[in-house]
């Protein structure tokens, strides 16, 4: 048996979509367990179990496999799904032969600043592993970013305890033929499609911010020059985050209602590849 577990949030506009790609796709036996903070419970007709959260999204998440694994078997697998992602293929060919390797496969967005983490965007691995490491996708663990900052994310704690243990992983890389934006809209190893901050404001990530951020002025040494050189900058970089803001939520709109509506949209992302998906 194939557990999924997901957890929407506030919104139930990914709810059907992802139901649907899931009946499409997914070849073997499974469940969809789920939370719907925030949404009319009459969507959870959608799901085999809808279990009452609050909290984080690595909180859920854990939560949500801590009660799968009290029904399931030790070789059953479970499947990490973000809300806004679902699979474009059969994914069964990529998992089997992954966790032939590795006791769990995942996501790992290194077009995110070379993210080192699984992401519980797409993540596969077996009841017995997730209970054995033990699974946590909470962040707290940090890693060096650009210019030497540390970092962390959903899924940091979960890299560090797979270091700890010397467990494994399969790293699951984006595909896009076709980038519409650098990090959002990503298809990863041509079976699972994330839409990325489906249930937020799409607002700069941290490579949008270190690659096309506008340049500050350099601050005069001059005691009113600098101030006022430090707010002008400010405004500028307020009004470059308002209109990628503007920008990435239109685009976002326009892709959802294409996936909506079933309209070729992996062919913008995947050109000729597409033929034989969704």
């Amino acid at each position: 048996m194939l557990y999924i577990a997901t957890a929407h949030f506030r919104s139930p506009r990914w709810i059907e979509i992802q139901a649907r790609y899931l009946r499409r796709h997914i070849s073997v036996p499974y469940q969809t367990w789920s939370s719907l903070e925030g949404i009319d419970p009459a969507y959870g007709a959608h799901f085999d179990r809808v279990v009452e959260q609050l909290g984080s999204h690595a909180g859920k998440l854990n939560h949500l496999a801590m009660e799968i694994s009290e029904v399931a078997s030790d070789d059953d697998l479970l499947m990490f799904l973000d809300g806004d992602a679902f699979p474009i293929a059969d994914p069964m060919p990529v998992i089997t032969e992954g966790l032939s390797r590795a006791p769990l496969l995942a996501v790992r967005r290194a077009e995110n600043l070379d993210e080192p983490q699984p992401h519980p965007c797409f993540c596969v691995t077996t009841v017995r592993t997730w209970r054995g490491l033990p699974g946590d996708w909470s962040s707290g663990f940090t890693w060096a970013g650009p210019r030497g900052r540390r970092r962390t994310d959903v899924g940091g704690n979960l890299l560090r305890i797979l270091q700890l243990t010397n467990t494994p992983w399969i790293e699951l890389l984006r595909s896009n033929r076709t980038d519409l934006d650098p990090v959002y809209f990503a298809v990863y190893q041509d079976i699972v499609y994330h839409h990325g901050a489906g249930f937020r404001a799409a607002r700069p990530s941290g490579v949008h911010r270190d690659s096309l951020g506008p340049a500050p002025w350099p601050l005069p040494r001059m005691p009113v020059l600098d101030r006022a050189v430090d707010i002008a900058n400010r405004r500028r970089w307020q009004a470059w985050e308002f209109r990628i803001l503007k920008r990435r939520t239109e685009l976002s709109n326009a892709i959802f209602n294409k996936i909506d509506n079933g309209d070729g949209w992996l062919h913008d992302l995947m050109g000729d590849g597409a033929a034989s998906h969704a």
